[in-house]
């Protein structure tokens, strides 16, 4: 074998095809290509996205099946741009087998992936997001009687110090020397700057807002709080989620500085038209003795104090739908002068409220809803978008959410809606086989010990370090106990 000069190995010039190494797969990924392949996932793809490819112009295109599962990777790895997954996929030869691409075809880089997104309109990947919920609905795992919705920050890509003025177009940085010069100081240093941002910051009236301010490169963006205090541009992600299931129904992004209350209706009437969809399909399938999903569409919705206000409760209630949100801690008595609805409507959800029924709800609340917020933000790899432009961001969030309902039937089939997960319950399930093995050396004596160590071996790879080690040390400590006599008395050790 040829060696260059510092000891590196000469690869060959010509290989094979058929002596190219064959990645077995990843258990989970493959599980998941059956559960697509089965549902006719790749057909259902190329038909809705025929209008937009050309049969010859063009640079050569990603296929539809390629770019849908590739976004999925993003949600099951935890990657947060389109970067990292086109790394990725480069990089591993079983997500390669996952998005059927062969060991002499080229994987799409990040360019590829984002001129298929914009070239792929929002109805489309909002097409693909109910197809997964009707996976749902097929398995029993959408109810659509009780919806809970709840809203989270999403940094956005575009600094803050890249705001300029909606009159003028002029940045902050200029807005402050404009307000140094009309203070009588001619050539403002940083320091002065910065003190008369500090000063102008103590004003709340002064201080940066929405209708004064916007973001150069991302003009969707809003300035808003987030959740550790910071204040940063941001948009505002709302989902509506089953109540009995954990299944996301709906997904919505809106602009971070719209108030919960106003953002709640346009989330439950996405959430609304998404069941009457799976009710649809439920009744064109013939053959089903039981529906699946709630024949009278959402009939509870639940959500926390911060969607509370007479308005909306009344709206909810116009829905014919029962609405369980606690009111916040007021000062004194309301006046309900002349709103007579509002009233009855209110007294009505705080009844509810304070029933077991809607503790219960309430309590169920925050641990389905914070739980999908999780997943698809923060071990999902989406809390800071790496888009720009609502559109954009909302095609990546769909895709991203459907995947996490693709969780939940990988869940229901291998126990695990993760590769990650999976990896972990396989680790889990050997601990606990261990704890086993050594509850029962305290209980049983060392002779179990050692018939598990005859079992496995003390070098075996199912122990781990630990293991051995203390395997090894019972044995020097127990030897001369259990040293077999060959007498008359005995017949074995």
């Amino acid at each position: 074998m040829n060696k260059r000069s510092g000891g590196e190995k000469q690869e060959d010039i010509w290989i094979a095809y058929t002596e190219l190494t064959r990645a077995p797969g990843h258990p989970f990924y493959e599980k998941l290509n059956e559960v697509l392949e089965s549902a006719g996932f790749d057909a259902f793809v190329e038909g809705r996205c025929t209008r937009f490819y050309h049969a010859r112009l063009g640079r050569p295109s990603l296929l539809p099946g390629v770019y849908f599962r590739s976004l999925l990777i993003g949600y099951f790895e935890g990657i947060e741009g389109e970067r990292g997954i086109a790394w990725r996929m480069a990089d591993s030869l079983a997500l390669r087998r996952f998005v059927r691409l062969g060991l002499n075809e080229k994987t799409a880089d990040h360019s590829t992936l984002s001129r298929t997104r914009r070239l792929i309109d929002i109805e489309t990947h909002r097409e693909v997001f109910t197809w997964v919920l009707g996976l749902l609905a097929e398995r029993g795992l959408l109810k659509g009687k009780r919806i809970g919705i709840d809203a989270t920050t999403l940094e956005a890509n575009a600094a803050m110090r890249s705001i300029v003025r909606r009159d003028t177009g002029e940045s902050y940085e200029e807005f402050l020397r404009g307000l140094a010069r009309a203070s009588g100081i001619q050539t403002p240093t940083r320091e002065d700057l910065v003190r008369l941002d500090r000063q102008r910051k103590k004003n709340k009236k002064k201080r940066a807002s929405n209708q004064e301010w916007k973001s150069r490169h991302d003009e969707d963006a809003r300035i808003a709080k987030m959740k550790d205090g910071r204040t940063h541009l941001a948009h505002k992600a709302e989902h509506a989620v089953d109540m009995d299931t954990g299944a996301v129904v709906a997904v919505t992004l809106q602009g971070a500085d719209q108030g919960d209350t106003t953002t709640m209706i346009d989330t439950l009437a996405e959430a609304g038209e998404q069941v009457a969809e799976q009710i649809g399909r439920e009744a064109g399938r013939a053959g089903e003795s039981k529906p699946k999903v709630h024949l009278r569409g959402i009939e509870e919705l639940v959500a926390d104090k911060g969607y509370h206000s007479g308005p909306a409760v009344v709206r909810v209630k116009g829905y014919a739908v029962r609405s369980y949100i606690p009111e916040k801690k007021q000062k004194g008595r309301r006046n309900w002068k002349g709103k007579r609805d509002q009233q009855q409507s209110v007294y009505e959800n705080r009844r509810r409220v304070r029933g077991e029924y809607g503790k219960s709800l309430l309590r169920r609340r925050g641990e389905l809803i914070e739980r999908s917020f999780a997943h698809c933000y923060e071990t999902g790899g989406m809390r800071r978008c790496h888009l720009r432009g609502r559109e954009n961001i909302l095609k990546r969030q769909l895709i991203h959410v459907g995947a996490f309902n693709l969780g939940l039937i990988l869940r229901k089939l291998l126990g695990a809606g993760t590769p990650r997960e999976w990896k972990n319950r396989a680790r889990q399930a050997v601990q606990n086989l261990l704890s086993l093995l050594f509850s029962a050396t305290h209980a049983f004596g060392s002779n179990s010990l050692f018939s598990a160590t005859h079992a496995f071996g003390s070098n075996s790879c199912f122990l781990p370090a630990w293991a051995r080690k203390r395997i090894a040390k019972s044995r020097c400590h127990f030897a001369p106990r259990w040293r077999p006599h060959f007498n008359s008395s005995t017949t074995g050790c």
